[in-house]
């Protein structure tokens, strides 16, 4: 409640206008920063040391040199304490996800913002660099296939990424890139050379098709073929490009198919694997080791099954053969006159060519994020995959339809579980973020994003504080928790960075939304590694 309280009254103070609380400041013979500064035990800073820093700062943007000189020394105490704070406190590494609009590029934004970061007791902000189909890249300097978010034309020059990550590191921050991955947005599902680069299902249905019938996510999203070559190299050309900007890490958001709704939230038929765009469908014909095998998985594609009748025609297609042969179904040598009745053997390739195909789906998406995240792991940066711990279970005889098999990521890459369940407590967070440690073991590499506000329980959802404690309480090894979002902690502040209005003076929180899909069991399916 301390914290709660605290924010009331940051509320009331910031009713003065800020040019007051300066004067009344350098009034009072505030002529050097205090001697240290006060945080409460999340490493957040007090109020009164708040309020010195925004009025110098103000005061400072606004011509008053000497108010800039303690605004500056200010400001990389108060980073320093943080800092120190954070080596002393659980956990080590505390990080926000951060999206930034064109208005951060107005004189002072950014320091305002990041220094509100910092206040907040965060040492890690991961900055939003490629999302819902747009890149923060320079207008006037944009290499790839996207619209740059900054479109204004007194901003075409300005690198909105590469000025966040230098402010973040003026003040201690680590700023991680937080990219999409299969998800290029909808504006690259709008051009007509790349709408063939879309994931496409066996209805002849891409992931923009299905996002307009309101069967998935939003209109926003445009999956891609992993498979495809167009893809990995636009992807690959994105990457490089945000990397160039010199982030301390990056992070790959979208890692899966879309999220289908209703009944079809659980796939449990072939025709409806995003697995039928070109690139895919020729890659899983490749997968094939004979003649019989190629026959069968095209039969399998085409119909959503195979008959006993298909099973014969093959055998006679490819006499000289055994068994059909795909990659990981190695079956006893047969000789071609010795196979069993078609009719005893179908059900098990059946089987076989459905386990074939979720696998093949699955395989594309780890591929596409290796292959994504390479160049950043080639600069030496740290690289973590975000994902949903229940994005890979199974439900019946079906899989949840985003079939993301966070447990076959590379293990060289960081684990961010979007731990965002609500059960009205934190114990199912808890459960969400222990299921991804007890497969990936070490808990430096694990690090968990909740989502929440601090002081406030929202729609079921405990506040950070209570979220905080009880992943403290029952899994004290973790090194980093990361939350979701800074919009969430200072919906005013968003709003005026959102319209270029001056700096918001009320840190009222907003309403958070959010869900949890029902947990099952998980079981595996084919290793194509």
């Amino acid at each position: 409640m301390v914290f709660r309280e605290s924010y009331k009254s940051w509320h009331r103070l910031l009713k003065g206008t800020v040019l007051s609380g300066v004067m009344a400041l350098l009034a009072q013979g505030m002529a050097t920063p205090p001697a240290q500064a006060e945080v409460n035990r999340f490493c957040q800073l007090s109020q009164a040391d708040v309020d010195s820093k925004e009025a110098l700062r103000v005061a400072g943007l606004q011509g008053d040199a000497a108010a800039q000189r303690q605004y500056e020394a200010l400001r990389q105490q108060h980073s320093a304490e943080v800092q120190d704070c954070r080596r002393s406190r659980w956990p080590e590494n505390q990080a926000i996800w951060l999206r930034l609009y064109p208005c951060d590029l107005q004189p002072g934004q950014l320091d305002a913002l990041m220094d509100r970061i910092v206040n907040l007791g965060y040492n890690q902000v991961y900055i939003e660099a490629f999302s819902n189909g747009q890149v923060l890249l320079p207008k006037n300097n944009n290499p790839t296939v996207w619209p740059s978010v900054v479109q204004f034309d007194e901003y075409a020059d300005r690198d909105l990424l590469a000025e966040a990550i230098a402010s973040a590191h003026q003040r201690g921050l680590k700023a991680y890139a937080w990219m999409f991955t299969l998800n290029f947005g909808y504006s690259y599902g709008q051009r007509t050379d790349r709408r063939q680069v879309l994931a496409r299902n066996g209805s002849g249905l891409d992931t923009l098709d299905y996002a307009d019938t309101g069967n998935s996510g939003t209109s926003e999203e445009a999956f891609i073929d992993p498979y495809n070559r167009q893809a990995q190299s636009d992807y690959s050309q994105m990457v490089q490009a945000v990397i160039a900007r010199k982030p301390d890490g990056a992070l790959y958001d979208y890692v899966r198919y879309p999220r289908l709704t209703g009944a079809a939230s659980v796939v449990s038929d072939v025709r409806n694997l995003w697995i039928y765009g070109p690139a895919s469908n020729q890659a899983m014909v490749q997968r094939a080791n004979n003649g019989k095998g190629r026959e069968l998985i095209q039969r399998f594609l085409r119909s959503g099954y195979i008959t006993n009748t298909d099973v014969a025609q093959v055998d006679s297609l490819y006499p000289s053969e055994g068994e059909p042969l795909w990659q990981s179904r190695n079956p006893p040598a047969v000789d071609p006159k010795n196979l069993a009745p078609a009719a005893d053997r179908r059900p098990g390739l059946q089987s076989e060519l459905w386990r074939l195909s979720v696998a093949h789906a699955i395989q594309g998406v780890v591929d596409f994020l290796q292959a994504g995240a390479t160049p950043a792991r080639q600069a030496g940066l740290p690289t973590g995959a975000v994902f949903f711990p229940y994005g890979n279970r199974a439900i019946g005889s079906g899989f949840d339809s985003r079939l993301q098999h966070w447990n076959r990521f590379p293990s060289w890459m960081e684990s961010h579980p979007m731990a965002y369940a609500v059960c009205g407590n934190a114990s199912c967070i808890v459960e969400e973020v222990q299921r991804v440690l007890d497969v990936r073991r070490n808990p430096a590499t694990v690090k968990p994003a909740l989502a929440g506000t601090w002081g406030a329980a929202q729609q079921n959802r405990p506040s950070l504080e209570a979220q905080m404690d009880a992943l403290q309480q029952s899994i004290p090894q973790l090194k980093t928790v990361s939350h979701f979002s800074f919009a969430w902690q200072d919906a005013e502040f968003e709003r005026t960075r959102k319209s270029c209005r001056p700096a918001a003076r009320s840190t009222d929180l907003e309403s958070l939304r959010g869900g949890v899909l029902p947990e099952s069991p998980d079981q595996s399916v084919v290793n194509l590694q």
